[in-house]
């Protein structure tokens, strides 16, 4: 082969080789900014389970307009039901106060430092469901 022919297929092998780890970087970010978008998604159904809870009466088993069911005796807080407190985009925790409750959902990604995983919280009133993300 002559020589010209060789740093063709030298190049060829780089180009080649810089575009499979441009694909490589590429499928990672998706695959965090996906997670990161289903933790939100997650974050936000439960956040309206946990509106529905605080409406509902006490006598349907709900919260009485209050998260902690302390509106009357007998009132339960409200949890995360057990089939959602870990999914396949994440694990989540709740802090219930009487009128607000605040949702931390870890994702299964790192996240955009490359240490943590995906973090999203929401914050949950009677009126509005406010979801703000970390890493």
């Amino acid at each position: 082969m002559g020589q010209q022919q060789l740093l063709l297929i030298v190049l060829g092998v780089i180009v080649v080789g810089i575009a499979v780890v441009v694909g490589i970087n590429l499928f990672n970010a998706n695959a965090v900014s996906s997670n990161r978008d289903a933790v939100v998604s997650d974050l936000n159904n439960l956040g309206a389970m946990a509106q529905q809870y605080y409406k509902k009466p006490i006598s349907m088993g709900g919260g009485g307009n209050t998260f902690d069911g302390s509106s009357a005796t007998g009132g339960v807080a409200w949890v995360i039901p057990a089939q959602l407190d870990t999914t396949a985009n994440g694990t989540y925790t709740a802090t219930v106060n009487a009128q607000s409750v605040v949702i931390v959902g870890l994702g299964t990604e790192k996240g955009n430092d490359n240490t943590a995983p995906v973090k999203a919280t929401a914050t949950v009133s009677p009126t509005a469901i406010t979801v703000s993300t970390q890493n």
